[in-house]
């Protein structure tokens, strides 16, 4: 499949068989619930039974790739095919993952000399990592080179735009976006903030809007004036177990205002979803630059 292999993690929020078909090769990545340790084997079906743990009271823990994990992973790609790794990494903003990745490739190159391992840091989460793993699949099968695929990459990645949203406040305030004040305040007022990702990929509250339907519309609003060509490009929609019927209107509402050529839509897995919590539905397209 072309000059190189591309590679990432589970974060990317990809389903398995999409990476299968596209040659995407994603290491599943580690978490716990009640001391139980699982991998992220990339399965929507599996979606609505971890969400529903959380629901009910169970806390699941997340553990970034170490060094020797990605060395391993590498390996396996190395005695596969012997071609170089393009490897798109979960943003260093949210995550230790890519400086891991650094280490573990000056360990990797130590007993792997002729190896050629090109990484680049997302400053993306979940499916907006995914958005250029598909990308560089796309290079790769269209003949570009490793170092011309990682340059395309590092130029498209600040203009992979993100709008989130979620009605249930608990889960960013465990992960210390929202204080204890701020949760009782947002919670008696039905506030379902605004976040997105500034260009070095640090999560953002950008607004606090009460109400879920007008929280949507505001995302709406938003895509509307930062989306470039939608008509030559798919939105790309992940959820944390959100009601079918809003997840499809989403986005249906996403398509018949802007245009876009269709959808893709997954669910936000236990890498990501273990810090969100049910309930976020966020969409993903390429527009202006990311804010600082």
């Amino acid at each position: 499949m072309g000059k190189f292999c591309v590679a990432t993690d589970s974060g990317c929020d990809l389903p398995a068989a999409f990476c299968r078909e596209k040659g995407i090769h994603a290491c599943p990545m580690r978490y716990s619930i009640t001391g139980t340790e699982y991998l992220d084997r990339m399965d929507p079906e599996l979606g609505r039974a971890f969400y529903d743990r959380m629901r009910n009271g169970e806390v699941p823990t997340t553990s970034q790739m170490t060094p020797f994990e990605f060395i391993n992973f590498w390996s396996e790609l190395l005695e596969q095919s012997q071609l170089p790794i393009v490897h798109i990494a979960m943003g260093s903003g949210i995550s230790g993952t890519y400086a891991n990745a650094v280490i573990a490739k000056d360990m990797f190159l130590e007993n792997h000399p002729n190896a050629q391992i090109y990484l680049c840091d997302s400053t993306l989460a979940s499916i907006g990592y995914g958005m250029l793993c598909v990308i560089a699949a796309e290079a790769r099968d269209a003949g570009k080179t490793p170092e011309e695929c990682l340059e395309e990459l590092e130029r498209r990645k600040a203009f992979i735009n993100t709008y989130y949203t979620t009605n249930d406040l608990k889960y960013l305030h465990r992960s210390g976006r929202v204080s204890t004040a701020g949760i009782i305040v947002a919670t008696a007022l039905n506030i379902n903030p605004i976040l997105n990702l500034d260009l070095e990929g640090h999560l953002i509250v950008r607004e606090k809007i009460r109400g879920r339907k007008h929280a949507l519309e505001r995302i709406y609003q938003i895509v509307g004036e930062r989306v470039i060509e939608a008509r030559r490009q798919t939105v790309y929609i992940c959820h944390s177990d959100c009601a079918p019927e809003e997840v499809q209107c989403f986005s249906d509402t996403l398509i018949e205002r802007f245009g876009f050529q269709g959808s893709f839509i997954n669910y936000i897995g236990p890498t990501i979803g273990s810090h969100s919590g049910p309930g976020l539905i966020a969409a993903f397209f390429e527009g202006q630059k990311r804010f600082m």
